[in-house]
């Protein structure tokens, strides 16, 4: 039997199709966000931002520099997710929390901020690398908390990067990973498209 959650990840499609008259208010947006910042993050380092653009103003300056794809004026909210660079010195100050709940000993910091700078000080690439992968994880999370609350998601990779970060001020070491637009779905959507077989895609070693 299919579990809430599996039938949540399993029904999900990109929404086409969006309620421009739907909102979602700040705090239904704020805990979109936190959600998605339980999911996994290298080292604990949770480098990311999001940019909420819920505003008319705002859509108005995101949609030339988005392809003027529907969804950012459609769907009540997008999100500019953007990965920040790894970098091991925050480790201390995100790792700070742990260790003052008692999860974490405090000589287990310098245990991660360690190996942390080892593998990313001197490698610019796997810096960029672990941003898109921590923002992705976070929007996927959010991909699926708004399916779980009935509302539509389309994650979209066509942008202006550079226009991005400099139109909403993302700083140096900010990487726009994608945007992710999420509202009220109306009437005609597609349901989810039909998938390579498992065959094709696993090797089992």
């Amino acid at each position: 039997m299919t579990n809430a959650v599996i039938e949540c990840i399993l029904s999900r499609s990109a929404t086409k199709y969006y309620d421009p008259a739907a909102v979602l208010s700040d705090d239904q947006i704020r805990e979109l966000v936190r959600i998605g910042t339980t999911a996994p993050t290298s080292f604990h380092m949770q480098n990311w931002r999001f940019i909420a653009v819920r505003t008319a103003e705002a859509k108005a300056r995101l949609l030339p520099i988005a392809w003027n794809q529907p969804a950012i004026t459609d769907a009540a909210v997008t999100f500019i997710v953007c990965g920040e660079l790894a970098d091991s010195s925050v480790i201390p100050q995100r790792l700070a929390p742990l260790v003052q709940a008692g999860v974490m000993p405090p000589a287990m910091v310098p245990e991660w901020e360690g190996p942390a700078h080892g593998l990313y000080a001197h490698n610019p690439q796997l810096q960029r690398d672990e941003a898109v992968r921590t923002g992705t994880f976070g929007a996927a999370a959010m991909i699926y908390a708004a399916r779980s609350l009935g509302l539509g998601s389309t994650p979209m990779i066509g942008f202006d990067a550079q226009a991005v970060a400099s139109e909403f001020r993302l700083a140096d070491n900010e990487v726009p990973v994608m945007l992710l637009s999420i509202g009220t779905e109306l009437p005609g959507n597609w349901a989810q498209k039909p998938r390579r077989p498992v065959a094709e895609v696993l090797d089992l070693v």
